[in-house]
């Protein structure tokens, strides 16, 4: 069955990749710096601050 790659759209054949659903490892790798980077996002309601959201920081010490 022929796909295509979804980060460089290149035609493949999905039984014969390592990477699926990817072409190779540096679409992967692509693809995970966009999810890292915070430019893919899943579409959703803004998460409020202390409600399951980021963990809260914890305050840093100070020195004298």
């Amino acid at each position: 069955m022929q796909v295509k790659c979804p980060t460089c759209q290149r035609s493949i054949e999905w039984a014969q990749t390592l990477y699926r659903p990817f072409c190779s490892e540096r679409c992967r790798l692509i693809d995970l710096g966009g999810w890292l980077s915070e430019r893919n996002a899943i579409p959703g309601e803004p998460v409020a601050s202390g409600t399951g959201g980021e963990p809260e920081r914890a305050p840093q010490p100070t020195r004298p």
